[in-house]
């Protein structure tokens, strides 16, 4: 048979039989489930909770809308599962970090680069937990199991903090918690707002130098100032 031979037996796209052929392909829930995740997640991020579309978001997963229904049950079961996915994404990778065997200066480095580059690397992430902070995190209070998204991160910072103390290399007078938000905020702003700032300041902050930049400050004025001793 040759290749004309195989154009004419081939279903046009669009056709009776493109859409039979489609209905006939093995069926992969999982596949598709993941599929209408990330398609949900750019439409929130991109539209908000509000502006959200479950057509659009069926049109970008490249499903059948009654199969979000199916899953998921409304609109906001859906958001609400793209929400707890994310969260789950970045406290996995906080757990693989096995931030207990390194001394306590190469353990905080390595949060910091961490958070920075997972913000970096998934600028979605801000977006979304900027269109939740906008519904007064009417979501993640719904989340009934609220240890699963609390980041791991805290609990490591004051134990390197105690480390740190007890060599002699850091203060100890440090909230651990409000360490991390102060890590977070350093990194979360520069992703959040790189578009603006590189109009604002008429650099593109998204040049690699930059972001290197960027990130070696955000370590080295966290380790100078668990460094600093109260007078």
């Amino acid at each position: 048979m040759d290749s004309e031979d195989i154009a004419k037996r081939t279903p046009k796209a669009g056709s009776a039989a493109a859409r039979k052929a489609a209905i006939a392909r093995p069926r992969d829930p999982e596949r598709t489930k993941a599929a209408i995740l990330k398609a949900a997640r750019d439409e929130f991020c991109e539209q908000g909770f509000n502006g959200a579309r479950v057509d659009a978001i069926a049109e970008r997963a490249r499903a059948n809308k009654r199969l979000l229904y199916h899953y998921w049950g409304n609109k906001e079961a859906l958001y609400l599962a793209v929400l707890l996915d994310a969260y789950r994404e970045i406290r996995s990778g906080e757990r693989e970090l096995r931030i207990s065997q390194y001394d306590p200066v190469e353990g905080v480095d390595r949060i910091i680069r961490f958070t920075f580059r997972h913000f970096l690397a998934n600028p979605w992430f801000p977006r979304l937990l900027s269109v939740e902070n906008l519904q007064n995190a009417k979501f993640v209070k719904q989340i009934e199991n609220l240890d699963e998204i609390r980041s791991p991160i805290v609990g490591e910072l004051k134990e390197l903090i105690r480390r740190g103390g007890a060599s002699g290399v850091f203060r100890v007078d440090v909230d651990p918690m409000q360490l991390y938000i102060s890590i977070i905020s350093l990194c979360y702003f520069y992703v959040s707002n790189m578009q603006t700032l590189s109009v604002v300041f008429g650099q593109d902050l998204s040049q690699f130098s930059m972001i290197q930049d960027r990130e070696a400050q955000a370590v080295q004025m966290v380790l100078d100032y668990l460094r600093t001793r109260r007078a």
